[in-house]
């Protein structure tokens, strides 16, 4: 029994001894020098978080100038590369207006080149292919119908008449001479830009009467005149000769134009089908106008003319410089000399 009460009173005995302790542990925590070092902590631990605020805000603001720094770089480098890409489009854009502007000019010219010497081409073809023909015709391989028989009677007939030997200068031939001046006045004066075929249908200045006058009169029909200037005014004056000549002659005239390439004697039928009104089937071997590029073919034809009692007309080019002699024996002829003063226009 005495044992068990002891037991009992034991943990009561200790635990005032506990509780004294710990109140005299608090006391300890607060006292001066617990305070001041927990004070001191503090402030270390201040002074820490500062310098890494401080470190952090220098750590921002570097941060925040590189960022600066490569932006403007950045920005840099794409201004100058959009200034280098307006460049290169204003260069591109020049380039291609430059390319525009050689197609619109070459291609064009090229084109129309391409487009006369075809139909030179064409036109010469065309003359040579009704060559061929007349001369097959010639042959007379077979019988000729009906219809060629009395066409060869009309022909033969035609030869048996007398060859018109025009000399306009002399005085047997006052009525031709007033006739060709009165044609002149009429080209001049009262010009028929509708009349028939074969007909000037053009304006004719007194320059242009002129020479025409000065060829009949003064050269009776047989000599050189100085160019106008351009082949279309030359084609002009010729265009006069052919109509006074068809006039007074009916279509007995046969003209034979000459020059040296295909494109000029191209821009001769394109200029006597307006001047004249005539079409392309008036040119051909056995029409009103052949076309040729050398002379020997032309001056054969003009002596097969004669032979049929046609009257030839040799016109030729200011392009021939030099004059066949062959040419010069036939009845009429003009050639138009090159002025020295003045160039050509093509």
């Amino acid at each position: 029994m005495a044992e068990s009460v002891a037991s009992l009173e034991a943990p009561r005995s200790t635990a005032p001894a506990e509780f004294s302790a710990d109140c005299s542990k608090d006391a300890d925590d607060d006292s001066p020098a617990a305070i001041a070092a927990r004070v001191a902590d503090l402030k270390a631990q201040e002074q820490d978080l500062k310098r890494a605020i401080a470190q952090l805000q220098s750590d921002f603001a570097a941060t925040e100038r590189m960022l600066g720094r490569l932006a403007r770089e950045s920005l840099g480098e794409l201004e100058q590369r959009k200034q280098a890409l307006q460049v290169s489009v204003e260069q591109l854009e020049r380039r291609q207006e430059r390319i525009r502007a050689e197609m619109r000019s070459t291609f064009a010219g090229s084109s129309q080149d391409i487009a006369i010497r075809i139909q030179g081409f064409k036109d010469y073809l065309v003359g040579s292919l009704q060559d061929l023909v007349t001369l097959a015709d010639d042959l007379k391989l077979s019988a000729p119908p009906p219809r060629e028989r009395e066409r060869d009677r009309e022909r033969e007939k035609e030869r048996e008449e007398p060859a018109p030997k025009p000399k306009f200068g002399e005085p047997a031939f006052q009525e031709e001479t007033r006739q060709i001046r009165k044609l002149l006045e009429q080209y001049r004066t009262s010009p028929d830009y509708y009349g028939p075929a074969w007909q000037l249908r053009r304006t004719f200045e007194p320059v242009h009467a002129e020479r025409v006058a000065n060829w009949f009169f003064t050269q009776g029909g047989r000599g050189a005149t100085r160019t106008m200037g351009s082949r279309l005014q030359n084609i002009l004056v010729a265009s006069a000769i052919i109509s006074i000549l068809r006039k007074l002659y009916g279509p007995k005239v046969r003209t034979l134009i000459l020059a040296d390439t295909p494109e000029r004697l191209g821009e001769w039928r394109r200029g006597l089908q307006d001047c004249l009104g005539i079409s392309r089937t008036d040119f051909g071997a056995d029409q009103g106008v052949v076309l040729f590029e050398a002379p020997e073919p032309l001056a054969q034809r003009a002596d097969r003319l004669l032979k049929q009692k046609q009257l030839p007309l040799i016109i030729m080019d200011e392009s021939e410089d030099v004059v066949n002699l062959s040419l010069l024996q036939f009845p009429l002829w003009i050639a138009f000399a090159s002025d020295p003063t003045r160039p050509m226009v093509y």
